[in-house]
């Protein structure tokens, strides 16, 4: 070490270069919306297991209220879209490994989530509920007890489901929410744990089951999933989203898409 150097002013400027890599990092990491507005292309991943949210339609394209936010948006911005067809299982990855911008596939906001990427104010309702035959008894979770439900793995219904199943409840989960629903149908369970949207969908198709709602799970609004830290991609389509609440757009979706306005929707 130089001898002429003042020990104490050598930490002050170690200090102040590390603080300095830190902010540089800071600012390199938030490069998403620049990227977006550059290339004039955002990569959005969408469901197509999930309507009416989002499902393949008879021209073999996604469809559904998810695909319509991710084509709003994408129009705002005034670039191209590129959807990106995910699970429930792997949606939070996209994100992480930068595989997609955002996330709009009936996400809900929980801390476990919170701690690994980042949500923009909610864009649609959402609810989680119980499902089964009229015969069966079940009213609330305590009814649960010995009896078998399917549900998705790693989904908000599976967290919520999981909190409140006595210990003898068989939770059978599945990989995405086709063969949840799939697996009800055919008997493998005596329930299904999933969203009023998909079961009602599960219900028209499926009359001669004589499926009832018993319970909420949750009451979870969705919200659009963002990097960690790209803050400047959130604020502006948190931009978006509240004018849409404002001129009305985002309420003619849902009529669209769930048959009811969105109502009060959570802002963070």
């Amino acid at each position: 070490m130089n001898p002429l150097i003042n020990p104490g002013k050598r930490r002050f400027s170690i200090a102040l270069a590390v603080l300095a890599l830190a902010a540089a990092g800071g600012a390199q990491a938030q490069t998403a919306l620049d990227d977006i507005m550059k290339s004039k292309e955002i990569k959005i991943a969408i469901p197509t297991d999930f309507p009416p949210y989002g499902f393949v339609g008879t021209d073999l394209k996604p469809q559904g209220l998810d695909i319509e936010m991710a084509n709003y948006i994408a129009g705002k911005l005034g670039v191209k879209v590129e959807l990106l067809p995910v699970t429930t299982a792997n949606r939070i990855a996209y994100l992480q490994t930068k595989k997609a911008d955002l996330v709009i596939s009936t996400l809900g906001k929980n801390p476990e989530r919170e701690k690994v990427i980042d949500f923009t104010a909610a864009y649609s309702p959402f609810f989680i509920a119980v499902f089964g035959p009229k015969t069966l008894a079940v009213k609330a979770p305590a009814d649960l007890a010995g009896k078998s439900i399917s549900v998705t793995r790693g989904s908000v219904d599976d967290a919520e489901l999981t909190k409140v199943a006595p210990p003898s409840t068989e939770l059978r989960r599945f990989e995405d929410n086709n063969s949840t629903v799939s697996a009800f149908i055919a008997g493998q369970t005596q329930l299904v744990a999933t969203s009023a949207q998909v079961a009602g969908n599960m219900m028209a198709r499926n009359p001669q089951m004589g499926t009832e709602y018993k319970f909420v799970l949750k009451d979870s609004p969705n919200f659009i999933g963002v990097g960690k830290g790209e803050d400047k991609l959130r604020l502006k389509v948190n931009e978006i989203l509240a004018e849409a609440k404002k001129n009305g757009d985002i309420d003619k979706m849902a009529v669209k898409w769930l048959g009811r306005p969105a109502g009060d929707l959570p802002v963070n």
